[in-house]
């Protein structure tokens, strides 16, 4: 090898890996930068934040329900990333008290995810103290703007407990404590009368009757006269999936900014807000 061709061959070397680091950079520059004439690479997207009113809650479960219906499911908030935001405090946006029926699964049919409901569920939706203590827990301790009651087509405790008050009999055991919870709902069925299947009526008195009973609640009709906290009740549809509501219906709002303040008197958060 000729060794006074050798700085030679170096320097043609070292000059030719400085111009590929220089395309390079320029490359990036431009994949990066608007006047680079390419479009600019998206940031993450923020996540949704809470929503502050009755009426950005609705609007969030409503728009939840239409994507379960049409299976274009987000899965929102289910993650470990979410789990340790709400491990040590939790701030709902909604409180659904609906059936125990396997098939009607608030958090799945709202397309909503970890720490975002209060979720109560009992036979046909029937109440009693234990139960409006519950509800009542989010709205009065912690602001919580929205009470979702949620009956389902085919319910099998309200057509036991139909049947039984229709024959004059009672139903076994602890059965019957449900029963006589759902029989304000049998005599209005009965009182009212009407064409169509009766039991699916009962279904439908029970969540207007339970609506009603809790937006008239001592604890909670201060908080829905002032709007702080609003009351829907719908019926669920195994068949399509989709949610009917029947009384309490809002005007569609926009999710609001976390920190949005609620309307005076409403009581201040007690989680940590999204």
């Amino acid at each position: 090898m000729d060794s006074a061709g050798l700085p030679r061959r170096k320097a043609l070397l070292a000059g030719g890996l400085a111009a590929v680091a220089g395309a390079l950079t320029a490359c990036s520059a431009a994949a990066t930068s608007p006047a680079g004439g390419t479009k600019a690479r998206p940031e993450a997207a923020a996540p949704n934040p809470r929503p502050a009113t009755p009426e950005a809650a609705y609007a969030r479960l409503l728009e939840g329900n239409k994507r379960w219906v049409d299976g274009s499911l987000q899965h929102p908030d289910r993650d470990p990333t979410r789990r340790q935001l709400v491990a040590q405090a939790q701030d709902p946006f909604g409180v659904v008290l609906s059936c125990i029926d396997s098939r009607v699964p608030p958090e799945l049919l709202f397309d909503t995810g970890l720490g975002d409901l209060y979720v109560l569920r009992t036979g046909g939706q029937a109440v009693g103290p234990v139960v409006t203590g519950s509800v009542e827990f989010g709205p009065v301790t912690g602001g919580t703007p929205l009470i979702f009651v949620l009956g389902h087509q085919r319910c099998g405790a309200i057509d036991a407990a139909y049947k039984a008050a229709l024959a004059g009999k009672s139903l076994p055991g602890n059965l019957e404590a449900i029963a006589k919870a759902l029989r304000p709902a049998y005599d209005r069925t009965v009182k009212e009368g009407g064409s169509g299947d009766a039991v699916d009526r009962m279904i439908r008195a029970q969540i207007e009757l339970t609506a009603d009973e809790l937006r008239a609640n001592a604890d909670l009709a201060p908080l829905v006269k002032k709007g702080a906290v609003a009351v829907v009740g719908g019926y669920y549809s195994l068949d399509t999936g989709k949610v009917e509501i029947l009384t309490g219906a809002l005007p569609a709002g926009k999710p609001s900014p976390t920190g949005t303040p609620a309307p005076a008197g409403t009581p201040a958060p007690a989680g940590t807000p999204y």
